[in-house]
């Protein structure tokens, strides 16, 4: 998804952010490179916007659905203090393959756990484990965001958060057609009308929702 705001102002950010490392740099061009739908990718600011979420949250576990090439997760994970891990889920072994390229070449690599399957029945798995996330990452399918949204409630402590990407889908919101379109548009208004969490939607690249659970 491209972001909505006008290129001058987001070069203007980009420029006011913290700047890529090299290694995400390495990343970012091999996706673009080697792997269909690059734009998937979280971009340096969303990057540093996750990690700066991590920090602040003080998060020790965190669950992201949708590793793709894993940039968001060595982003996470550089926040994330020692003996803190990142589990990660996909269904693609390709995008995935590069992503465990990069964790290896990562000081931080070692706290990312990657595991390949669907979504859900690896959060059944989870929740089966007694896991517990501090925060959650969810930029995967959009037509089952609610669901992910209800599978991990019970794996959130109080005062966990829920991470969405992709919120305002290209300006689609407005005027939904198609089923992703509607997904996203159901997943925002689930989210804007649930009394157990703050929440706030924010106009970052494509949109990001952030939801606490109170």
């Amino acid at each position: 998804m491209l972001t909505l705001v006008p290129p001058d102002i987001e070069r203007y950010v980009a420029d006011h952010s913290p700047a890529e490392t090299p290694l995400f740099a390495a990343l970012r061009e091999r996706t673009y490179a080697e792997l269909a739908a690059p734009q998937m990718q979280v971009g340096p600011v969303e990057g540093a916007l996750l990690r700066m979420l991590v920090a602040l949250t003080g998060a020790r576990s965190v669950l992201e659905i949708g590793t793709f090439s894993g940039y968001s997760a060595l982003s996470m994970a550089e926040a994330l203090p020692e003996g803190g891990t990142i589990v990660t889920c996909d269904i693609d072994p390709v995008a995935t393959t590069l992503a465990r390229e990069f964790f290896a070449r990562s000081p931080h690599g070692h706290k990312i756990q990657l595991r390949l399957g669907p979504a859900l029945d690896t959060i059944a798995a989870l929740a089966a484990e007694g896991r517990r996330f501090d925060l959650v990452f969810i930029d995967a399918d959009k037509t089952n965001y609610c669901a992910y949204y209800d599978a991990v409630w019970e794996l959130l402590p109080r005062g966990g958060l829920v991470v969405a990407d992709n919120t305002l889908w290209s300006g689609r919101v407005l005027a939904p057609e198609g089923d992703d379109d509607r997904a996203i548009v159901r997943f925002n208004a689930r989210v804007h009308a649930d009394a157990r969490v703050d929440h706030v939607l924010l106009s970052v690249r494509d949109g990001v929702m952030l939801a606490r659970k109170r």
